[in-house]
């Protein structure tokens, strides 16, 4: 018979972690550009990285902070981590992951951790080594200074208010998202275009690795929506991902999101997996 145990992680366990992590890059980016800056200890880290081991072996892994991120799981780890985070008391504030041991967890979990204020179950992971021929990047989308981030500021603030149905600013003030945009705009990975003091597009790379990235964050100021800006922006956010970051850019998409979904794709993104959401 199988033996099988759960375990928070430490930093000595971090070739192990990373082992697992890197067998998956794209899917994995995320919780991957985290650990491979921070490493695994819960402070530098913000959460703690639980694993699921059979015969003594390291198989799976739950990230355990702001998110609660299922990793290369199977049914046997998920319930393994859903009987931790029931002990442990809902913590985070969204499951997020690939769609089958996501859903998997948020069905062990709601019972105790329900209701949630949204669950978006199929969110299509798209990913591209190659921009489309066919959209010219808009030359006015570069990098953001970080003189300028109050000019981006109520743009991100805008993008995370639409997208999460909340706004950043609220409980601490927006302390931890403010520092989290001078963080992304100080390391070169947040993008904008900017038209007489105002931002009109942008987009930032959110999670990077050597060998992938994943972009985030994207926003069109109402006023300009439906003039092909998504389109000519992503493409100019592409250019810069695979020219310094990583070879592979992916993001993923509510799938109700009509317009955004054929946007990339006309960028040149496929769709090659689902991830899902669970927002508390």
């Amino acid at each position: 018979m199988t033996q099988t145990t759960t375990r928070v992680l430490e930093p000595s366990d971090l070739g192990a972690a990373l082992a697992i992590l890197e067998s998956e890059p794209v899917a994995n980016a995320f919780v991957t550009s985290r650990v491979q800056v921070a490493g695994l200890d819960p402070w530098r880290l913000g959460g703690e990285m639980w694993g699921w081991y059979a015969d003594g072996r390291l198989r799976s892994l739950c990230y355990a902070g702001a998110n609660l991120v299922p990793i290369c799981a199977g049914p046997e780890a998920v319930r393994a981590f859903a009987d931790r985070a029931r002990r442990a008391g809902r913590r985070c504030s969204s499951i997020v992951g690939p769609a089958e041991p996501t859903a998997l967890l948020w069905r062990l979990l709601e019972p105790g951790w329900g209701p949630a204020r949204e669950v978006r179950a199929n969110q299509p992971l798209m990913v591209t080594e190659s921009p489309s021929a066919d959209i010219t990047p808009d030359p006015l989308v570069r990098r953001i200074r970080k003189d300028e981030m109050e000019i981006l500021m109520p743009a991100c603030v805008a993008m995370f208010t639409e997208e999460v149905g909340i706004s950043p600013l609220a409980g601490d003030g927006g302390l931890l998202y403010q520092a989290r945009v001078a963080e992304l705009i100080g390391s070169g990975r947040s993008f904008a275009r900017i038209d007489d003091g105002k931002v009109v597009f942008k987009a930032e790379i959110g999670a990077a690795t050597p060998q992938a990235c994943q972009i985030q964050g994207v926003w069109v100021a109402p006023e300009h929506r439906g003039k092909g800006l998504s389109e000519t922006g992503m493409a100019a956010v592409l250019r810069y991902a695979l020219a310094d970051v990583a070879p592979v850019v992916s993001l993923y998409v509510n799938d109700y999101n009509t317009p955004a979904r054929k946007a990339y794709h006309r960028v040149g993104f496929r769709e090659t997996g689902t991830f899902m959401s669970v927002l508390f």
